[in-house]
């Protein structure tokens, strides 16, 4: 998760530990590799997350209703291009984009 998100793994394990605590995770020892555990959302989280979502598209929507039709349209021209730099950007690691 740490590589994935490009933090370190202690930052990682803080605010895994943190949902944890909440109640929005739970983590489990993976049975396959006991150093390794796998972290799962629980019915809080996916809670938790489905409004977090939800709000953000309401915000979404209102910043870009609040826009002129011009700053709309170039939005939606741009949105290819940054598909495509997020696709170069890729997973730390991966290709040659990851250096």
């Amino acid at each position: 998760m740490a590589a994935r998100q490009r933090l370190a793994p202690s930052t990682v394990s803080g605010l895994i530990g943190q949902m944890i605590t909440a109640g929005l995770v739970v983590s489990e020892v993976d049975p396959a590799d006991r150093r390794a555990s796998g972290v799962t959302l629980t019915d809080a989280g996916r809670e938790q997350l489905a409004a977090w979502t939800a709000a953000h598209e309401r915000r979404m929507d209102a910043a870009l209703g609040a826009l002129d039709a011009g700053a709309r349209v170039a939005i939606a021209g741009a949105l290819p291009a940054l598909f495509q730099l997020a696709e170069e950007l890729g997973e730390p690691g991966d290709g040659p984009a990851a250096g």
